[in-house]
């Protein structure tokens, strides 16, 4: 087995007790309840720069402890909104990632103390619609869509929850096939995974060759594998609008003047 597909069926048979029917009427109050402004969308759409998605990631199958399971996610997201950064993204994935919805929870209780409309991405394997129901409670502005992993029921089935949540939704690829897929969605933006989910391979070519396939009218992220500037400056020089940024971050002793040079990329 694949290691994304040891993750989605971990993941399904966690979420096996918690899943029951969610009505659209349930989905449209809590997009009339929304915890905290920012439309992830605006915020990656400036064209004066790139923009910066930094993650909030304590460990990954790939690098294993990046930081502390002690470090408490609004202290990173105040590093984080301090430096700049244009969105948040907050993995919520404990088994293989160490966080928690929790974690999503005190990022956005953060950002309402202080006034701040940074918007969030729930960051997790996401396969059924009482996910997006509890994104949209946590405050997050945007979950995660892995085509890779999710059949065409499933894919609009969480499309249709997040638009009514009141939510975007960032559809992943990391092939070809995986692009034209999202694109039967009517995607708004999409993120290219250089890292290959199979067998956590990372490879930056990888957006170089699907990035120009993407659409004009779509907001195109270079995801994984991004480390300095010269990364930075390949995933902007191939088209990208944006880029989601872990482990540099969360490992860098200056994170402002990392953050400026991605912006600057």
């Amino acid at each position: 087995m694949d290691k994304l597909a040891e993750i989605m069926a971990a993941k399904r048979l966690a979420l096996r007790t918690q899943i029951r029917p969610v009505r659209d009427s349930e989905l449209s109050r809590l997009a009339d309840m929304q915890r905290q402004g920012g439309s992830f969308l605006d915020a990656l759409a400036r064209k004066d720069r790139l923009s910066v998605i930094a993650e909030i990631k304590r460990k990954s199958p790939s690098a294993g402890e990046i930081v502390a399971a002690s470090v408490n996610a609004d202290d990173q997201a105040r590093n984080y909104i301090n430096a700049g950064a244009d969105c948040l993204s907050v993995l919520t994935d404990t088994d293989y990632f160490g966080g928690t919805l929790q974690d999503l929870w005190d990022v956005v209780e953060f950002l309402e103390v202080h006034e701040r409309t940074t918007p969030c991405l729930r960051k997790d394997f996401m396969v059924h619609p009482i996910q997006v129901v509890e994104a949209a409670e946590g405050g997050a502005s945007c979950i995660l869509i892995i085509v890779r992993a999710l059949d065409d029921d499933e894919i609009k089935a969480l499309r249709d929850a997040a638009g009514l949540a009141g939510l975007d939704a960032l559809y992943e690829i990391h092939e070809e096939r995986e692009l034209e897929k999202a694109l039967k969605f009517d995607p708004q933006i999409v993120g290219v995974n250089n890292r290959d989910l199979k067998r956590f391979k990372t490879d930056l070519a990888v957006s170089e060759l699907l990035i120009p396939q993407i659409p004009d009218n779509i907001i195109k992220v270079s995801e994984s594998g991004i480390f300095d500037v010269e990364d930075a400056e390949r995933a902007s020089a191939c088209g990208a609008d944006a880029i989601l940024v872990g482990e540099a971050l969360m490992r860098s002793e200056d994170t402002e003047a990392l953050m400026d040079a991605f912006h600057h990329a």
